[in-house]
């Protein structure tokens, strides 16, 4: 991939003001002004109800801002229709908890993006689906309904739905939130492999936002922070300006959790 495309810009705020899906004239996130290039990882972190999947929905097209701008991929999102569905396709979407068709198998919730969306045989969609369990090690729950799975597999199931149409850029709405210890060691590795280039991606770098009501986890040198605080987007830049960081919002979600009163 040539420096200019990594260098290009994914996602550009202007001015932007974020609404709630709940109630679209209640604004939680006033001015954004945020440029994300190619191949970034990106941790926006807040405390609860602070506005984040409002803004990471606003990022990938799903939400209109109420004033200003944000253009993915050069699109406005205003206009972000039919006509631009190959640029729609672009983007991957992973919403806290999953949220996968409880009816449906794990292999079904994976091939559902690509039966509505690529014209291929089942023999196609199949290997394709198997593919892509085999390497998020979901192939023994590919017959299990999502109702039936753990929390840390719903959670798997529902990135590999995101990741099979092999998007460009990947949104994470609290992909941490009530994974076990090994779970999350294991998302964590598997998003840094995704950043650098998978195989499943062609060995392309992906562009990554996720979001986090706690900064300890995501501590890393290639990743850049913002926070949302009291409906202002702050960027803080790398870990090292996190860690140091005079931001009492920043060092509320870099404390240590509290233990519960027994």
């Amino acid at each position: 991939m040539s420096e200019n495309i990594l260098n290009s810009t994914v996602i550009e705020m202007r001015d932007a003001a974020i609404s709630t899906l709940r109630d679209s004239s209640l604004t939680v996130v006033e001015n954004v002004n945020w440029s994300v290039a190619s191949g970034e990882f990106w941790v926006v972190a807040g405390q609860q109800q602070s506005g984040k999947s409002d803004l990471l929905m606003t990022a990938a097209g799903l939400l209109l801002p109420s004033r200003g701008s944000c253009r993915v991929f050069g699109c406005e999102t205003d206009s972000f229709s039919e006509a631009q569905l190959a640029e729609r396709l672009r983007v991957g979407f992973v919403f806290a908890g999953g949220k996968l068709f409880s009816q449906l198998t794990v292999a079904e919730n994976v091939a559902l993006p690509l039966r509505y969306q690529k014209n291929l045989s089942e023999a196609e969609v199949s290997e394709n689906v198997s593919a892509l369990l085999e390497i998020m090690e979901l192939t023994p729950f590919a017959n299990s309904t999502s109702v039936n799975l753990a929390a840390n597999w719903r959670q798997r199931a529902a990135l590999a739905r995101a990741l099979i149409l092999k998007p460009e850029l990947l949104l994470l709405d609290q992909p941490l939130g009530g994974l076990g210890v090994r779970h999350r060691q294991w998302l964590l590795q598997f998003l840094e492999q995704l950043r650098v280039g998978h195989a499943w991606l062609g060995g392309q770098p992906l562009t990554i936002i996720a979001s986090t009501d706690e900064l300890r986890s995501w501590r890393h040198t290639q990743r850049r922070f913002a926070v949302l605080d009291e409906k202002v987007f702050s960027v803080i830049g790398v870990w090292n300006e996190v860690a140091s960081s005079a931001s009492t919002a920043v060092k509320e979600l870099l404390a240590e959790p509290t233990a519960a009163i027994m």
